[in-house]
This record gives structure tokens, sequence and C-alpha cells, in this order.
């Protein structure tokens, strides 16, 4: 694996898995493997989960972590290879990216969308710079389109609930929230669920809120969320803004709360969420408390998914 910012960039999404809960059971296992290698973690937006599990899981495979809040910290970046810099940005990505490179040996960032200009956003300009002239291996910590290290997590934790020969029933519901959010947890976890392929996978959503047809095209898809509940082994609550009104949020989401009473149509369904999550707002909190939620071991999981990732990295 020489990136990380999709699961385009895995070539075994099962032995990935395995190699993760390889690592939650020995997670020194490979305490030298990075041993003098550097690893930089880059943050344009506030971090709790990813942050501390990235940099676990660097130090597990023994290497020094260095994290910079980009926003706060460093100078206004410059993306645009053709302007001239009379303006607010100081830096050019094209002059910051090759000093950065010199610096570490894997370079990790974490953007997040302006939910202004959708081709902006989904361009995903700061990444692909990042590798095309950093010349080291880029990892996403979250993007304005993907979160892969989330959705691998996800997949993960999955993976270690379900032991029956049949394919999971695997939802993923829109919830309401009191702001527009981007797209890339709900669009990753469509991805990977695609990708993995070992789940019977459907989106249920309010009209309006399609996501990009190139992450879900594979998903049944329903504006009927107690039909897409019916028999579900898992379900994931998220909320997302829309896609095609761009950054707009087009409901109040009355109804759609998840509720220990709307699942009582599911196969005594296991409930997941990425965090951090609006109480009685996404979910209602006896079922965040209950004894399906698996939420805390999905948080968990984020540092063997990244473990998993830095090692196929440094192994490259």
């Amino acid at each position: 694996m020489k990136h990380f910012t999709s699961v385009k960039d895995v070539q075994d999404i099962d032995a990935l898995v395995a190699q993760a809960l390889l690592y939650k059971q020995q997670p020194a296992l490979h305490s030298n493997l990075g041993t003098a290698k550097r690893i930089g973690l880059l943050f344009m937006n506030p971090s709790m989960r990813t942050r501390i599990s990235t940099q676990v899981a660097a130090r597990n495979l023994g290497m020094d972590t260095i994290v910079f809040n980009l926003d706060k910290e460093g100078w206004q970046l410059e993306l645009d290879d053709d302007i001239v810099m009379n303006g607010t940005s100081v830096e050019h990505i094209r002059d910051a990216a090759p000093v950065l490179g010199s610096y570490f040996d894997i370079l990790c960032v974490r953007t997040f969308p302006q939910l202004l200009d959708r081709d902006a956003d989904y361009s995903e300009v700061l990444l692909s710079k990042l590798i095309a002239y950093s010349g080291i291996p880029i990892v996403s910590l979250e993007s304005a389109t993907l979160h892969p290290l989330q959705s691998l997590a996800d997949v993960i934790t999955i993976s270690e609930h379900w032991q029956e020969k049949r394919k999971p029933r695997v939802v993923l519901t829109w919830a309401p929230h009191i702001k527009p959010l981007p797209h890339c947890v709900a669009n990753s976890f469509s991805e990977w669920i695609n990708g993995w392929g070992h789940a019977e996978f459907v989106i249920t959503h309010p009209k309006g809120y399609e996501l990009d047809e190139k992450y879900t095209q594979d998903a049944s898809i329903t504006y009927d969320q107690e039909a897409a509940l019916q028999e579900a082994d898992f379900v994931y609550v998220k909320n997302w803004s829309s896609y095609h009104n761009y950054g707009k949020v087009l409901s109040d989401g009355d109804g759609w709360m998840l509720t220990q009473n709307r699942l009582s149509v599911t196969n005594n369904a296991k409930i997941m969420h990425c965090l951090p999550v609006r109480r009685n707002l996404e979910l209602s909190a006896e079922v965040l408390d209950g004894a399906n939620s698996i939420v805390t071991q999905q948080a968990a999981n984020r540092v063997w998914a990244a473990q998993a990732v830095l090692s196929q990295i440094l192994n490259h």
C-alpha cells in the first residue's frame, strides 16, 4: 500500500481486517517496524478519536509522532497553481509539501469541506497535491468526501460481531442534526461495505438526501426507514446534508431519530455511530446506552485500523 485515501488503495479488505484484529490481540507484535521513522499528523479541523487513535497506532509500531494544527498554527496554504499570490494566502502547497516530505516518512492529513461548492470539495485538491508534491505516503484522516480509517474500523467491528454463514443485513440510516454535515462518513461507509461484499446493504434517508451514486450504486436505497430496518442485523446512524442541493438541510428530520421502539422490527440489531453523537437528536439515549450499542467498541477499533494501515505502508 503506497497511500491510503479510500478503499481503492486496499488490495484485500479481508486481509487488512485480519491484520487489524491480530494487532488488537497483540498490539506490540511489530513494535520495531517503525523504529527511526517519523509520522506527521496535520489537522485542519477538530479531532479526538482520529488524532489519538492514529498516534497510539503509530507508537505501537515504534514510530515518532508529531501533531500540527495546520488551521491554527500554520500559514494559509494556496492550492491554485496559476495564481499570483498577492492575497491572503502565504505559502503555496508546492513549496510546503516537499518540505513536509523531507521531515516525515508518512504524512497524515485531515481536511474538511466548506459545503459551499461541491466541485471544489469533491476535487480533494489538498490530498491530491500532497500526494503529487510531498514524495511520501499520504494517509487520509478524513477528507471532504471520505473517511477511510473510520470505515475500516466499521468493517472490523461488524466482522467481530458476525459469525453466521449468511450475509448480515447492514442499514445506514440518515438522522437529524442541528447543522449541515458533510457526506464523508456516509460516502466512505457505503464504499467500504460495497467493496467488502459480505453484506446485504441498505441505505435509508428522506427524499433529497441521496448521496453520490458512485459510492452507493450497489446498495438498496429506500425513503422508508421502517422498511429498511426490517430484519436488520446492524444499523449505522449518521447525518449528512444534501448532495444535489449541496450542503443544505432540507428537513428537520421529524420521525427519523432512532429509538428503541423503531428497532423492534430488526433482528436484534447492533447499533453503530462514528461519534461524536448528539444524544436524543440523532438517536435516543436508551439506544446509545443499551446492550446492543457497539459505538464504544467501534471507536476503540480505530487504533487497530490505523495500525494495520500504517504497517502495510511501512512494509511497502
